[in-house]
């Protein structure tokens, strides 16, 4: 799955001009808490975030006069605040490379590009969308979380005792273990029984960590 399926398109945009005001009222506008800011070209050159804005208030110890305050912060724009050096993606980034590089710079949204131009964005909510959707967490049916060796053929064999015994594989996510010797799997049927999964379970060796219908 590519960030072009999951990114917001088309999204709300600022200018460096815009006033601190103007752009804190499109963010609450669109509910969203980071704006693209595009130059004269229609070129990205920044992007600002809602924290940017909120925090960009005179100090409280300040002995200006509410009308001075109020003037002040009226001729602060957005390209006094944003941030320059903006981390991108393009449209053809794996969800889970853009997820990557969102976790490893400790931000919560990427511009998506095609080329030079901005075509949509990516935020930390839409992987959370998906992260639902892997795990089937809107499905109904048995949730179950196992340990397996690591080895070939492992998953396979979990998978065709399954549909052997008629279930319906909803999600199946695999994850780290304890070590390098196991893995996690995580997965969500319909159409089998507690006692009939225990036995599955049991016959390929998986060693049950959890079971619960959700």
């Amino acid at each position: 799955m590519l960030v072009r399926e999951r990114m917001s398109a088309h999204p709300i945009t600022v200018t460096p001009e815009t006033s601190l005001h103007d752009a804190l009222r499109a963010m609450r506008e669109a509910k969203v808490r980071r704006l693209p800011v595009l130059g004269k070209s229609g070129r990205l050159v920044g992007i600002v975030l809602e924290k940017d804005l909120l925090y960009a208030s005179p100090s409280p110890a300040t002995s200006l006069s509410i009308y001075e305050l109020n003037y002040l912060v009226s001729k602060i724009t957005v390209g006094e605040l944003m941030t320059r050096d903006v981390v991108t993606v393009s449209e053809d980034c794996p969800l889970e490379e853009a997820a990557r590089i969102m976790v490893d710079n400790n931000i919560s949204g990427l511009p998506v590009m095609r080329g030079e131009m901005l075509v949509g964005m990516i935020t930390e909510s839409d992987l959370f969308k998906i992260f639902l959707e892997l795990l089937g967490a809107r499905t109904m049916g048995m949730r179950v979380t196992v340990k397996v060796p690591e080895g070939k053929g492992v998953l396979a064999r979990l998978t065709e005792a399954l549909a052997a015994h008629g279930a319906n594989i909803v999600t199946l996510g695999t994850f780290f273990g304890d070590d390098l010797s196991n893995r996690t799997i995580a997965f969500k049927v319909q159409g089998m029984d507690e006692e009939m999964m225990r036995t599955v379970l049991q016959e390929i060796g998986a060693d049950l960590i959890d079971l619960r219908i959700t």
